[in-house]
């Protein structure tokens, strides 16, 4: 047996997943309303299809002869590493009986589907019995799964590899602890700013303008991939040289989108910098989902609220929407960093934005360990808003309907946005330590001084490996939250005091 054969063969399993990719993307931007059923049907052959090659007992005899001790030790690092990713996802996926997989891919797509509908009426009763169906195979596959602590981390591993329930526990209260009272800080003692000139009537063919300046700047390749709109912004990769963004428009409001745009176009920069060697291998892929949001929020936060951005691309905003051209840099900077608690996870602030995330988790946790129903998810929701960022919800829109990710099944990932936060401030401060001229390149404009640093020292590896090791390589030392701290300390104390 050649490691060509295993190549080829998983090659064929990435055809497919690109497949897959294109259909799910349709169904979130170009689908006519009538054809979601039947569309669902079509995902769910692909997942299939797919899932019987990733279980056949070809996939099996490759992993077991490529675990041989005597074979895999003569493999080379990337062959090993393939081979490893490989073996996981079969001995996890293998667990679960075809039948139920397949059920489970509809039901989430089904899902999706009434999920904007439940949300546009902000209706949970509409949405309860599909997320039930989704929850209760879940909690079928955790079993299958296994675990050895607590039934969440078996969920967690598909997102963030080696992470458990009780590492997260420990990062959030540390995090906690410094967190909470520096926003009561900023809430009581400083003064906000005025937001006032962020408000007004912004055409969508401008704003759609403003998205593809601010992703050129990037370095987003518009020859690998598109932007397109959507309810809820996400990017996918469909293979090598496809990689596609959406944002979604307010006319009330230019910054949601270009900030979406910009989240949205650093897990771009991330999947077009993967090196080309690892085409249609297993480890074209992102390091981990906490990894990937890292490059996301680095280019939404790090650069896209800072002083350094502004200076550069404040003048092309003004070309685009001359209402701002009233208004200074500086004001406009400061109104941008407003911090302050707020119902829609994606629309709060860098501050707040990681107890946004603890509500998920521990909503996420509690549900898979059976101490809240599905059916008592809008309570249990409201009750933790209130009790972290002192809010009260007023409808089902606003609250536990807000996103998408539990219609399609993906509980456990949310965790990775705040680790997302966690890792861009540490991977950040090296950065600026590696180009000590990084603030002054990027009010230049030369955005892609830091894509290149990102790419040498993050993208080109794909998911060569697990996100703990990589962030040891980047940074020297393992995931410490005083990055974060430090950073928005020192950002926003500028601004607030």
């Amino acid at each position: 047996m050649e490691i060509k054969e295993f190549y080829d063969y998983n090659k064929e399993i990435a055809k497919f997943k690109a497949a897959y990719a294109l259909v799910e993307w349709d169904m979130r931007t170009k689908m006519p309303p009538k054809a979601a059923m039947d569309r669902s049907e079509v995902a769910g052959k692909l997942a299939r299809t797919m899932f019987d090659m990733e279980t056949s007992s070809k996939m099996a005899a490759f992993v077991e002869y490529f675990n041989r001790p005597k074979i895999n030790e003569k493999l080379n690092e990337i062959d090993r590493r393939n081979v490893y990713l490989v073996t996981k996802e079969y001995r996890r996926i293998s667990a679960i009986p075809p039948d139920k997989f397949e059920k489970f891919t509809i039901a989430c797509s089904n899902g999706e589907n009434v999920w904007q509908e439940a949300k546009a009426e902000s209706n949970f009763s509409k949405f309860k019995p599909y997320l039930e169906e989704i929850v209760g195979y879940l909690k079928e596959f955790v079993e299958y799964y296994g675990y050895e602590e607590n039934k969440y981390d078996a969920l967690l591993e598909d997102y963030e590899p080696s992470m458990t329930t009780k590492d997260l526990n420990k990062i959030i209260a540390g995090l906690k602890a410094e967190l909470v009272p520096f926003i009561k800080d900023l809430n009581s003692k400083g003064n906000a700013p005025d937001t006032s000139i962020l408000k007004g009537n912004f055409d969508k063919n401008s704003q759609e303008k403003l998205s593809r300046e601010v992703l050129d700047a990037m370095g987003y390749d518009f020859k690998g991939g598109r932007i397109d709109e959507t309810v809820h912004p996400f990017t996918i990769g469909m293979g090598f040289g496809d990689v596609r963004i959406t944002t979604n428009y307010h006319s009330d409001d230019m910054t949601s989108a270009l900030f979406s745009t910009m989240h949205e176009g650093g897990h771009a920069l991330y999947e077009q910098g993967v090196s080309e060697a690892y085409k249609w291998m297993p480890i074209h892929d992102g390091a981990s989902m906490g990894i990937h949001e890292s490059q996301s929020r680095t280019w939404e936060n790090l650069v896209g609220r800072s002083r350094p951005f502004w200076n550069f691309f404040f003048p092309k905003l003004c070309e685009i929407f001359p209402q701002f051209k009233n208004v200074s840099s500086d004001e406009f900077y400061k109104a941008i960093n407003l911090t302050k608690p707020s119902l829609i996870r994606i629309e709060s602030d860098e501050v707040t934005y990681n107890l946004h995330i603890m509500v998920r988790f521990e909503i996420e946790e509690a549900i898979i360990n059976d101490r809240i129903k599905v059916a008592d998810l809008p309570d249990a929701w409201n009750e933790k808003m209130k009790a972290y960022l002192g809010i009260d919800v007023p409808d089902d829109a606003h609250g536990m309907l807000q996103d998408v990710h539990w219609s399609g099944g993906q509980l456990g990932y949310f965790p990775s946005y705040m680790l997302g936060n966690l890792y861009a401030s540490q991977f950040f401060f090296t950065a600026k330590k590696e180009i000590p001229n990084l603030d002054s390149e990027i009010a230049n404009g030369n955005l892609k001084v830091l894509r290149e640093w990102q790419r040498e020292k993050i993208h080109k590896f794909g998911a060569l490996y697990d996100p703990k090791d990589l962030l040891i390589k980047v940074t020297g030392e393992p995931l410490n939250h005083k990055f974060f701290m430090n950073y928005v300390r020192e950002k926003f104390s500028k601004i607030y005091f």
